[in-house]
């Protein structure tokens, strides 16, 4: 598992952390039921702070993408086939439509947000 924190980014360490371990849930890289790196772990080898680890496996326990099991450790969940429910959905488009805003406040098209969306999807589903 690849993981490299950028500690001068204007993005909170446990976000960048959030970000890379739902990249590597999605490509295939990590799968339903593989277990996480300890926090302890994780921390050590990444040079971050335990709680900085401890709250990014929170965030993605409260997104239902990881379980806590106490004393176990974190496992990755089993995505149900049904795919995401009404909330899960309303909660993307929440967190898109800023960026969707800030695109087109830089002057990008219908096209070119499109071009980039599918870029994305092209390169995590390629992995």
């Amino acid at each position: 598992m690849f993981i490299q924190i950028e500690p001068t980014s204007e993005i909170p360490i446990y976000t960048q952390l959030v970000n890379q371990l739902m990249e590597l849930i999605a490509t295939g890289t990590m799968k339903p039921s593989d277990s996480l790196p300890s926090v302890r772990s994780l921390a050590s080898d990444l040079g971050v702070n335990m709680h900085t680890v401890n709250k990014a496996y929170h965030e993605l326990e409260r997104k239902n993408i990881i379980q806590i099991i106490p004393k176990s450790g974190a496992v990755v969940n089993i995505i149900p086939s049904t795919g995401p429910n009404e909330l899960q959905i309303e909660y993307i488009k929440q967190m898109v439509k800023p960026l969707i805003a800030e695109s087109i406040v830089y002057g990008m098209d219908k096209d070119q947000i499109s071009s980039i969306v599918n870029s994305i999807i092209t390169e995590i589903s390629e992995g």
